[in-house]
């Protein structure tokens, strides 16, 4: 029988090491990596969308909208957010006039043209759509409706007011306050 002798801080710190280590790795397994950065599910929207590269305009625009209170707030919400690329499909100078002050109306009305109220997990989702006949209907905070629904390839679009597709690129990125799924485009009302 071999024992070995370590000195109690040096067990306490690996311990601690291999408890953070399988932490992390359970906040990943559970949430998906957005923009380069990990999102954690004891953070709100708004403090996991700051964080990741990919959302920076998102972030630009509901701070111009005066939304970062709401959205910080206990919600829950279920956020359908548009990458920075999804933006750039904007006709150019788009983002620019929304962000204008004399634009906060219409800025607020589209961002919140992506927000559901509830947590709606893509389960939650397919089980809409399911008992929907294929499509589900998700009522915005702006008021209007997007349909959510599956492709012949598995994959889950969001269809607009106006028609437009936006395609569920990142499901599942649970929040403090609701859950967010990444977006390919900009959805109209």
């Amino acid at each position: 029988m071999l024992i070995v002798k370590a000195h109690p801080r040096k067990i306490a710190f690996a311990l601690a090491g291999a408890l953070l280590l399988t932490g992390t790795a359970s906040v990943q397994a559970k949430n998906p990596m957005v923009g380069g950065a990990a999102m954690y599910p004891a953070k709100n929207i708004i403090q996991n969308a700051v964080n990741s590269k990919d959302h920076t305009t998102l972030v630009a625009a509901v701070k111009a909208a005066g939304l970062v209170e709401t959205l910080s707030g206990p919600g829950p919400f279920t956020v359908f957010a548009p990458t920075n690329a999804a933006f750039a499909k904007l006709p150019a100078g788009t983002v620019d006039t929304l962000v204008k002050p004399e634009n906060k109306a219409t800025l607020t009305k589209i961002l919140t043209y992506h927000v559901v109220p509830g947590r709606l997990t893509a389960a939650n989702i397919e089980a809409k759509a399911k008992a929907q006949g294929g499509k589900a209907m998700l009522t915005t905070v702006q008021g209007e409706q997007l349909t959510a629904s599956k492709d012949k390839m598995g994959g889950w679009w969001l269809t607009d007011a106006k028609g437009g597709k936006a395609k569920i690129t990142i499901a599942n990125v649970m929040q403090s306050n609701g859950v967010i799924h990444v977006v390919d485009t900009v959805l109209m009302p």
